[in-house]
């Protein structure tokens, strides 16, 4: 039996705030950095169609702090700013 794994993609972040990258890295998870590469976060999308969890990255990288849950994808990258 195959099992196929589609990948998120950036069509779920269809408002984008500027300055910021979201890239995909692994299915229903994104990594959100500044557009210098800077890694700012993860958003990460709880169920089948939502809630959108944003995570900040706590100075140094190791630990993240939970921002809040939103019910668009658009919502979640706008806490990154």
């Amino acid at each position: 039996m195959t099992t196929t794994v589609l990948a998120p993609t950036r069509e779920s972040f269809p408002a984008v705030p500027a300055g910021l990258t979201i890239t995909p890295v692994a299915p229903a998870l994104w990594r959100v950095s500044r557009a210098g590469g800077a890694v700012l976060g993860h958003i990460e999308r709880r169920g089948g169609s939502g809630p959108y969890a944003a995570r900040r990255l706590v100075r140094g990288g190791i630990r993240s702090m939970e921002l809040g849950e939103f019910w668009s994808p658009s919502d979640a990258a706008d806490c990154f700013r």
